[in-house]
């Protein structure tokens, strides 16, 4: 039996920003970057600070890497509408508040937004995204490419690697089963476990790390309040799910029986038919 381990999110809140414990949030951009990823430093900003409003269910982390790029890792548990909104403005933010005046544009720093969800978001099958920035010509519909001179004075290849990049993954997409390290990752963020069997870059620190048996007293009571309120905003999620489902299901009923009523079915076969009360079929007999 595989020990339960800290959830990620109040993690990378509470733990992960220690210096000391870097390796986990690097080994988990590793292996979704296919790069050997180092952190340089936590960078503190407009939207990763906490308040009240943003205390349990918002986990925003920017960081630096060593090829000077930042990379801002957000964790949102609950369903919002614009959350692709929230990204674009949450890259846009990052990358005016790490450039000063008098600087020159080519001094912008690559911003790569890295988004774990615990909702569905958009419409699509897969449970990890990727979007990058291209300009396509709309007559020859070729990709536009850098020049040589700009390739050497900005060590850039392509012309998405100066725009931002964006990552989205689906947690509750995901089927429990590992195909590959990162799976093992996203494994670890849904099931807050992490199998003998993965190899995954800084799983195993964060078996270590993670371990709920380390937190004092204090964390851990801190610790237990988040889940509860996890508890508390996945049941009120499903009580609105449910009720809405059952105003659609009370609306085909009516319209429904307003059928039966112009066939002049009797008020007790209509109930047997729809489920309405005798009392709620009056009422729409008598409506004009």
């Amino acid at each position: 039996m595989n020990k339960k381990l800290i959830r990620f999110d109040w993690a990378v809140k509470k733990l992960l920003r220690n210096k000391a414990n870097f390796v986990v949030l690097e080994g988990f951009l590793s292996e979704l970057l296919f790069d050997n990823i180092k952190i340089q430093k936590i960078l503190e900003s407009e939207g990763n600070q906490e308040n009240q409003e943003d205390k349990y269910n918002r986990v925003d982390i920017l960081t630096q890497n060593s090829k000077n790029e930042l990379v801002i890792v957000e964790i949102q548990n609950t369903y919002e509408i614009d959350y692709f909104h929230r990204m674009a403005y949450g890259v846009s933010k990052a990358l005016t508040e790490n450039i000063h005046l008098g600087q020159e544009y080519e001094e912008i720093k690559k911003i790569i937004s890295v988004n774990v969800v615990y909702f569905d978001l958009g419409q699509g099958q897969d449970y990890v995204y990727k979007g990058t920035t291209n300009f396509q010509g709309l007559h020859e519909r070729d990709v536009l490419q850098l020049s040589n001179k700009q390739k050497q004075a900005f060590t850039k290849q392509n012309v998405s690697d100066i725009f931002p990049e964006y990552y989205i993954i689906k947690v509750n997409q995901f089927d429990d089963i590992a195909k590959d390290t990162l799976d093992e990752w996203i494994y670890f963020f849904k099931n807050s476990e992490v199998k003998d069997s993965f190899k995954a870059k800084g799983l195993a620190e964060a078996k270590e790390i993670l371990d709920i048996m380390r937190l004092n007293k204090e964390a851990e009571y801190g610790y237990n309040r988040y889940l509860d309120y996890l508890r508390v905003k996945a049941s009120e999620a499903f009580s609105l799910k449910k009720e809405a489902e059952e105003k659609v299901a009370n609306q085909k009923a009516i319209e429904i029986a307003k059928k039966l009523i112009k066939r002049n079915l009797t008020n007790e076969e209509i109930s047997e038919d729809t489920g309405l009360t005798i009392e709620e079929i009056e009422l729409l007999r008598n409506e004009k």
